[in-house]
């Protein structure tokens, strides 16, 4: 009913696939990479590669959990993803980094190597980054794509929310979160009956709690802040992307 999550993943997978045909490493830096579902069937085209499966490395970048082991969910994804990965005989290796703020990643901590395609990872959680509002002097939105450009990517596949409900000014938000939910629930009653028990589930657990994040929430705690592309077309080009 939803096809824009399967889109992005599709598009992001087969564009690194076809860019990196020829490569003997592959380097997948991850921003948000949450349970790594994305993955498992790049890993399989992979080892089905004419010639064989390139040498896979992903560091995968991840807010950290609360409690004494912050890094434990992002450190469980590289395990899941090291099973797939001896299941279609892919070399693999996994780099896991739990931070809250992303902007304060060194380069190093990245253990970028020569020679290999490095391909920069960022489907829709750049939006979960604090933006001018919430921060004096450089923007951390600002900040991290001048980490992915230091990277000198070989590809950079960056998707967003293309939406207008952050204002600091919580009427304009309400009213521009208003229309861009309206029209998700509208192509959600074209498609599923709204007693459907997967429908009801999925709003609470997504929707729902972006609704509430966006309404109820203010200062840090807001964490939905998404921009529109031309905002973030700015930003990209700001920051010396072509």
């Amino acid at each position: 009913s939803c096809p824009f999550k399967k889109n992005e993943i599709f598009f992001a997978n087969k564009t690194i696939y076809e860019a990196a045909l020829s490569s003997s490493t592959l380097h997948i830096v991850d921003f948000g990479i949450a349970y790594g579902f994305q993955w498992p069937i790049l890993i399989k085209h992979l080892g089905d590669r004419p010639g064989g499966p390139p040498k896979l490395r992903i560091t995968g970048i991840e807010f950290p959990q609360p409690g004494f082991r912050p890094a434990e969910w992002v450190e469980e994804t590289g395990r899941r993803l090291a099973t797939y990965c001896e299941r279609f005989k892919v070399p693999f290796e996994y780099n896991a980094i739990a931070i809250q703020n992303w902007e304060m990643i060194n380069i190093d901590d990245l253990k970028l190597q020569r020679n290999e395609f490095l391909a920069v990872n960022a489907l829709a959680r750049f939006e979960n980054l604090l933006d001018e509002t919430m921060v004096t002097g450089s923007s951390p939105r600002d900040a991290v794509l001048k980490l992915v450009r230091d990277m000198k990517p070989d590809i950079f596949v960056h998707s967003i929310v293309n939406g207008s409900y952050s204002a600091p000014f919580f009427v304009t938000r309400f009213r521009e979160a208003l229309f861009h939910y309206s029209a998700l629930f509208d192509m959600l009653d074209a498609t599923i009956e709204r007693e459907n028990e997967q429908r009801q589930s999925y709003e609470g657990e997504f929707h729902g709690r972006q609704v509430m994040n966006v309404i109820a929430c203010e200062g840090p705690q807001r964490v939905e802040r998404p921009e529109t592309y031309k905002q973030w077309q700015v930003r990209i080009t700001r920051a010396g992307f072509k």
